[in-house]
């Protein structure tokens, strides 16, 4: 702890070994001690003590839509990275679609960390993107440091992104099995989608039964399959349907390489209280049943469904019509998503350990950053949010740093308040104040 240049103390410090009262510290941006709560601080070093509030790791954010450059003024990384430093995340991975070019090349990859680089309040990393005519892209993309590749089963919402059929997504999967890369996967089946009811209109019911349970279902079990017979490492996105809980878990117990993440929407939010034509509420797949709702809880605490993400995915407030059918599909969630899960997790008998493990842990190991991020442990970068669990404050649009200011959540009381973010051992938000931009752009290592 001799040089140290930093030291924070709090009675509770949530660590890989459990919540603890102790003293971090840090030099050259790294944590390289967690002793404990009465040790020294060495001459020269700073003191922060934090008293009761918790200590825990910078939140991993690995599914995020910032839409910079193209369509700026949907989000941007200036106000999506604030958002996300604001909610207590340190580090986040900004998905290949929405953003005009999408992520598919390497010159396109190029684009989008020029754009980001002096925008950054946080760490920011991407995926790349698989379309059905750029396999030979995707090695290259690989080796410039993406951390895995975006697929859709079902049309994405925009053109210049279209999804993979069957045939494609086999020689995707092959390729990138070949240097045993990530397929993450939005897994809707698009001809039971096409099969389903289609009502235009406000009623959530109608969009509802749109975007049935069995399309998700039926396109898991084709990744499925495809990853078994290839060997191939695949994660289902934002899973909402329920019923393919235990395929998923079958498949794990066979050898499959698959790896699940599901949402503070699906968690906390409901399809029994969306009022009709609040098109805030719409995302594909949907917000379900308070039924299937307690289930993606069970598997959250058994370990089938391994993260938390907020698939934050924003546009202008006039794309958010009364009309499900035509509005805008997306939750923004950036700066609420802790909160939100917490909210719901203590109500249900969840720790703050329990959130750690969801929200930063897990999400760090699926992109390959648990060397460096995720945990609150020597060598590990010092990224940290201080939280009060116990206090609480209403959703209010107009104190959020999205771009565009609409949310599901508005009118909430949620518990837990992030008093401060850091990166690297420098406070970056405290109390609504930001500094300037000190995040970095990350690339996958290994």
């Amino acid at each position: 702890m001799s040089d140290a240049e930093l030291v924070l103390r709090s009675t509770r410090v949530i660590t890989p070994e459990g919540t603890v009262a102790a003293s971090v510290a840090v030099a050259d941006g790294t944590i390289t001690a967690v002793l404990p709560y009465d040790a020294p601080v060495p001459g020269g070093a700073r003191l922060e003590d934090l008293g009761d509030h918790v200590l825990l790791p910078g939140l991993v954010d690995t599914h995020v839509h910032v839409n910079d450059p193209g369509r700026t003024e949907w989000e941007g990384f200036w106000t999506a990275t604030r958002a996300a430093a604001a909610g207590g995340i340190t580090t986040l991975v900004d998905m290949p679609l929405n953003s005009l070019p999408p992520t598919t090349t390497v010159a396109n990859l190029r684009t989008k960390q020029r754009v980001a680089a002096d925008k950054a309040h946080i760490d920011v990393g991407f995926w790349g993107g698989a379309l059905p005519d750029n396999t030979k892209d995707l090695r290259p993309l690989h080796e410039a440091g993406v951390f895995g590749f975006k697929a859709f089963l079902s049309p994405s919402g925009v053109d210049e992104f279209p999804h993979l059929e069957r045939d494609p997504l086999a020689r995707t999967m092959a390729e990138i099995a070949a240097f045993d890369g990530l397929l993450i996967v939005h897994a809707e089946d698009p001809h039971l989608l096409a099969s389903a009811p289609q009502r235009p209109g406000p009623r959530y019911a109608d969009f509802l039964a749109s975007r049935p349970r069995d399309a998700e279902d039926s396109a898991i079990a084709l990744l499925i399959r495809e990853a078994k017979a290839l060997d191939a490492r695949v994660h289902v996105l934002h899973l909402s349907s329920s019923d393919a809980l235990p395929m998923i878990a079958e498949a794990r117990a066979e050898g499959v390489r698959v790896t699940v993440e599901t949402c503070p929407h699906y968690l906390t939010l409901t399809a029994e209280e969306v009022p009709d034509g609040a098109s805030e509420f719409k995302c594909c797949p949907p917000i379900r049943e308070a039924a299937n709702q307690d289930l993606l809880w069970q598997a959250l605490a058994d370990g089938t469904i391994d993260c938390v993400v907020t698939d934050h995915s924003p546009s202008t407030a006039d794309l958010k019509t009364d009309d499900f059918a035509t509005a805008w599909g997306g939750i923004s969630g950036l700066q609420l998503s802790l909160a939100a899960v917490w909210t719901e997790a203590r109500r249900r008998g969840h720790g703050l350990e329990d959130v750690v493990r969801w929200m930063s842990a897990r999400t760090a190991a699926l992109v390959g950053l648990d060397d460096r991020k995720g945990a609150i442990a020597a060598g590990r970068d010092a990224d940290f949010a201080v939280l009060a669990p116990d206090e609480t404050f209403t959703v209010d649009p107009a104190s959020l740093q999205h771009r565009n200011r609409v949310t599901a959540y508005a009118g909430k009381t949620l518990y837990g308040v992030v008093k401060s973010t850091w990166l690297r051992g420098q406070r970056i938000v405290a109390d609504g104040e930001f500094t300037e931009p000190k995040g970095r752009l990350l690339t996958r290592t290994h």
